[in-house]
């Protein structure tokens, strides 16, 4: 019944779209749309109703009509079946194996199997390709030719979807539960302590380049939005992601945010690439005439790495991306890898070079699942790691002190009384030493029950 009204608003509205851009020469716009959708909801479910009522000889209660109004709400302008999810701040992800094997993943309980998303999986697929055309930096497709589809919701939310490469369709939605973030705050959910607090906002205030590093789901995105917070409020900065998921422009902290977003081709490829494709790396290049102080990279994770860390060498610093790794002692493995498969002549000597000159802090997060015990997901800085700007004669990667690093039987960062060499810049802004110091080896951490573990 969802898909019938659907189908029928579909057609009510088409000419009135239709008539708008001819009037006024472009889209009508999203709150207009919704508005006149509204109106004609209530007209289709009030004759549903009626109907109804008319065969099985009973009306439908109110309750009904209006989740049947609200479905087709869903169905049209939002997010389908998965709008309830998308709405509940207790979600962390949605996977999606079928479109009767639905998992929601939640922050502090163990996963659910839940309802379908969809009446087969012909209807998924369709429904995501509607998500596809509905993207707001150019419709994205998704086809035989176009297997793979990734994109933002309006949420803020990141989609990924798989179709004709795998048996089903695959689809993982991952929430950005906390979009305006500060240090602080991260310091009272137990994501960093007060020394770790006040470090970084010196390391912010001195300029220095910070890479976040991490896996998957660990708050990598988090902890650069809470960062930028310690951005001076009229500096013009820039952003580089490949699906906005950061919306340093619409928070409203910084007055100058320049925001970039990849886009895909049309599937057609020359000379290695499709057509009309603009990746990161494409981005760097005509960002740096954009008179910005400061560069964010959401995530480098191909070839963007080497114009990301040129930039980030030659700039005025306070710079900062995230890259996926398990340790922290890997990062530099991992930002040669990337950078070889950039190519160019890239070696590895060659890029350790680079990242050696580009950053002055790895700051790595893990997470300690306790979910499945009846625990919560608890994320938190384990290492800060300073970048020295020397390199091991061993190895040739960059040597690194560390400043933060686990305490013993807890991975939760605590000073080691190791002084960074940009002490007296730090100094500078106001940082006291004492934090390092009077802290060694415990750290000043919140209390087990204070950060929500069971």
């Amino acid at each position: 019944m969802v898909r019938s009204l659907r189908d029928d608003l579909s057609r009510l509205m088409a000419p009135e779209h239709a008539a708008y851009k001819e009037k006024h020469k472009r889209e009508m716009p999203a709150e207009d749309a919704e508005q006149l959708g509204w109106n004609h909801i209530y007209d289709l479910v009030a004759r549903w109703a009626a109907d109804f009522a008319a065969v099985r000889q009973v009306s439908p209660t109110p309750d009904d009509e209006s989740t049947l109004a609200q479905a087709v709400f869903n169905a049209q302008f939002a997010h389908g079946r998965l709008q309830p999810y998308l709405d509940d701040p207790g979600v962390e992800n949605i996977l999606i194996n079928g479109c009767d094997e639905v998992w929601i993943d939640y922050a502090d309980r163990p996963n659910q199997f839940v309802d379908p998303v969809a009446e087969s999986d012909e209807e998924l697929v369709e429904f995501l390709q509607m998500l596809g055309r509905r993207h707001g930096a150019g419709e994205r497709s998704l086809s035989k030719h176009k297997p793979t589809l990734a994109l933002r919701l309006s949420d803020t939310s990141r989609l990924q979807a798989m179709i004709e490469v795998t048996p089903r369709p695959y689809v993982v939605v991952r929430k950005q539960r906390i979009r305006d973030v500060t240090l602080e705050k991260l310091a009272e959910t137990g994501t960093i302590d007060h020394s770790l607090l006040h470090f970084l906002k010196a390391a912010m205030a001195a300029r220095k380049n910070i890479m976040i590093s991490g896996t998957q789901g660990v708050g990598k995105t988090t902890m650069l939005i809470a960062l930028s917070r310690e951005i001076d409020a009229q500096e013009r900065v820039g952003t580089l992601e490949a699906e906005y998921e950061l919306f340093l422009h619409e928070i409203g902290h910084l007055k100058q945010v320049v925001p970039m977003e990849a886009r895909e081709g049309n599937g057609e490829r020359v000379d290695g690439r499709e057509v009309g494709e603009i990746d990161l790396a494409d981005l760097i290049a005509p960002s740096l005439r954009m008179m910005l102080r400061r560069m964010i990279v959401g995530e480098v994770r191909s070839r963007e790495i080497v114009p990301m860390l040129q930039a980030m060498s030659a700039g005025e610093g306070g710079s900062l991306c995230t890259i996926h790794v398990k340790k922290a002692d890997a990062v530099f493995s991992r930002i040669a890898q990337l950078c070889i498969q950039h190519g160019g002549g890239m070696t590895q000597e060659l890029a350790y070079l680079t990242s050696g000159m580009a950053l002055d802090f790895i700051v790595h997060i893990h997470m300690d699942d306790q979910s499945e015990r009846g625990g919560r997901k608890q994320r938190y800085v384990s290492q800060v790691l300073e970048v020295t700007g020397e390199f091991s004669e061993l190895s040739g990667a960059p040597s690194t002190n560390k400043i933060f690093a686990p305490r013993p039987g807890d991975l939760r960062a605590v000073p080691t009384g190791t002084h960074p060499a940009c002490l007296d810049e730090l100094m500078e802004v106001g940082f006291d030493p004492n934090w390092l110091t009077s802290h060694t080896g415990v750290g000043s951490w919140p209390s087990a029950e204070r950060r929500g573990v069971a």
